[in-house]
């Protein structure tokens, strides 16, 4: 098990936490992308104040502390996720898979948004895990790395098969065997969350794109193509372009991308580095082509006849957002009940049509296509194998690689 240290961000981490404020998934709403200004109220000072408050460890083992499970005679269910990442009906009040599941079982969903970026909720809960204490949380949606964490900290539980045989069987094989947590023994994903290219056809104006060497490379897209400030994001897409698996790389590996990019950089061929802003760009044409989030990509092509997406033969970067239960959790079975649910086809495409992002559930097709054809049709939504085959993930990375790598990157995008 990591031992819990109070962390001290870099000054690489701070910029990049506030990039995640300013423009990147932080500063938008999962619904209202398009819509939504960027921005972000929370202060990074306070940020460090928490981390460095000394909290001594909990002193647990890999696989999480259990509380005594209330689940019986406690019918409730306290689920944090994202904001506008639940399905809505027409009123904007009821969350209609939520109340079907508590008509269902009896099981009451207090369903709270209070996640707005993963650094900013851990800074929230870390006092109560490091301290052995309730979280008040049954589940909590975090990103993978951040998932991971928590996991090596030993700060969530194992979960029971037994309650869970949905989730077992549907799980698409794209993400059943993340490094960080192999065989899903501690979390499933909520949703997935995939990186392409995406390309305005009317500013292309004939150029042909078809590769990620091609937005790097070609002359005539000089100053009108843009890259994500997310680093995993950009960087791994790199290094399938240069034919290096982002679940394998070394830290050679990594440098070789970071000079590939520099280089796509100095000669003026990135217009800039963006967060869920380059939507704008793309739309008006100021990007020919740019690095993109699937569920934006979903909403843009639905407005704009011209934006397109491709994923590259030498594939495409897929993260997730996971569901866990975390220690002291005083309804664990109710939690994996609920986590289950999710995984039957009909809640699973009412979610899908709902939010539009990778859905990570086998055998929803035809459910999905009972409520929006295009949606059961669209491989952003769901995937098909060919597309699956060429999903890659971003490598777990140690707490002295996370810094490295976000000083060489935040170096790269000046930020």
């Amino acid at each position: 098990m990591e031992q819990y240290e109070p962390d001290r961000l870099s000054p690489a981490q701070v910029a990049a936490v506030r990039r995640s404020f300013r423009t990147g998934r932080a500063a938008l709403s999962r619904r209202s992308l398009l819509r939504a200004s960027a921005g972000g109220a929370l202060a990074v000072g306070g940020l460090g104040a928490l981390s460095g408050c000394g909290i001594p460890p909990a002193g647990n083992t890999r696989g999480g502390v259990s509380a005594e499970d209330h689940s019986k005679e406690e019918k409730s269910v306290n689920f944090s996720n994202w904001t506008e990442y639940m399905d809505v009906d027409d009123s904007g009040r009821e969350h209609p898979t939520l109340d079907a599941f508590t008509k269902r079982t009896g099981i009451k969903v207090t369903y709270t948004e209070d996640i707005n970026d993963n650094t900013e909720f851990f800074g929230k809960v870390k006092p109560q895990l490091a301290a052995g204490q309730d979280t008040g949380r049954d589940i909590i949606v975090l990103t993978d790395w951040l998932a991971a964490r928590l996991i090596r900290l030993g700060w969530v539980q194992k979960l029971d098969p037994a309650n869970l045989p949905n989730a077992f069987t549907n799980l698409s094989a794209q993400f059943r065997n993340p490094d960080w947590d192999p065989g899903r023994a501690y979390s499933y994903p909520w949703q997935g969350i995939s990186t392409v290219i995406a390309c305005n056809k009317k500013a292309l104006d004939g150029v042909e794109v078809r590769t990620f060497s091609d937005l790097l490379d070609n002359p005539r897209l000089k100053g009108r193509v843009g890259l994500l400030t997310e680093m995993r994001d950009t960087v791994g897409m790199t290094l399938l372009d240069m034919d290096k698996d982002p679940a394998k790389f070394a830290a050679d590996d990594y440098d070789a991308a970071i000079a590939r990019l520099q280089k796509a950089v100095d000669k003026g061929q990135v217009r800039r580095f963006t967060g869920n802003d380059y939507t704008a760009d793309l739309a008006k044409g100021d990007f020919a082509a740019c690095l993109a989030w699937a569920g934006d990509v979903v909403q843009l092509k639905a407005d704009n006849p011209d934006i397109e997406f491709l994923i590259p033969d030498s594939g495409y970067m897929t993260s997730s957002d996971n569901m866990l239960i975390p220690n002291k959790a005083r309804h664990k079975t109710n939690a994996e009940r609920l986590i289950d649910y999710y995984f039957e086809p009909q809640p699973a495409a009412e979610l899908a049509a709902y939010i539009n992002f990778v859905c990570p559930v086998d055998g929803v097709k035809d459910e999905l296509a009972k409520i929006d054809e295009d949606a059961a049709n669209n491989p952003l939504i769901l995937p098909d194998q060919a597309m699956q085959a060429k999903s890659r993930a971003f490598r777990s990375l140690s707490a002295e690689e996370e810094t490295e790598f976000e000083e060489k990157f935040a170096k790269l995008t000046g930020a």
